[in-house]
């Protein structure tokens, strides 16, 4: 009497697959990259509310994360800032949302206006550095130090920094192909 062939047993998952926000889009040529840009959604939403928050707990509630990151630009070195090196430095395109969270700062006594010659200049005062400073204190505090005892090393962080800025490179070529098409 021939011998009955059991069944296979099921074949083991190979797991849930890449982690993506848009499942079409990780069909594609390349699904890591839809993982890394899930990352960037999470990551990008999570930073943002930490701005917001931080800054809020550093004695100012109220401001978006524009205008945080632009207090923080304005202060970087301690030198007045003109308002395209700002865009600049952030990436900001649109002007006028830096112009409304430049005078949104300085109604609130963060930052002062000037001119050098046609352009604005923005520079800290003695508020927004201040400002900055119980900021800066609350970050070590918050996130810093716990990032240096349980996160990535020093070198993942900056590897990890060298990446983001590359990406973004290919995104802003990308996003130049898409406004011509």
């Amino acid at each position: 009497m021939p011998q009955r062939r059991r069944p296979s047993p099921p074949a083991e998952p190979a797991g849930p697959g890449p982690i993506v926000a848009s499942a079409h889009l990780a069909a594609g040529a390349s699904p890591a990259l839809s993982e890394v840009e899930y990352g960037l959604i999470l990551a990008g939403h999570a930073f943002q509310r930490w701005m917001v928050r931080n800054m809020a707990a550093a004695g100012l509630p109220g401001l978006s994360p524009t205008e945080v990151l632009i207090l923080h630009a304005v202060r970087n070195r301690d030198r007045p800032k003109r308002q395209a090196e700002i865009l600049l430095a952030l990436g900001i395109e649109d002007a006028h949302i830096a112009t409304y969270a430049i005078r949104k700062l300085a109604g609130a006594g963060l930052v002062t206006l000037g001119r050098a010659g046609k352009e604005k200049l923005v520079a800290a005062t003695p508020a927004g550095v201040a400002l900055c400073d119980r900021y800066a204190a609350l970050r070590e505090r918050l996130l810093a130090g716990p990032v240096r005892q349980g996160g990535p090393a020093e070198a993942e962080l900056s590897a990890l920094a060298a990446l983001l800025r590359t990406l973004s490179g290919f995104y802003d070529t990308a996003a130049r192909g898409a406004a011509v098409l």
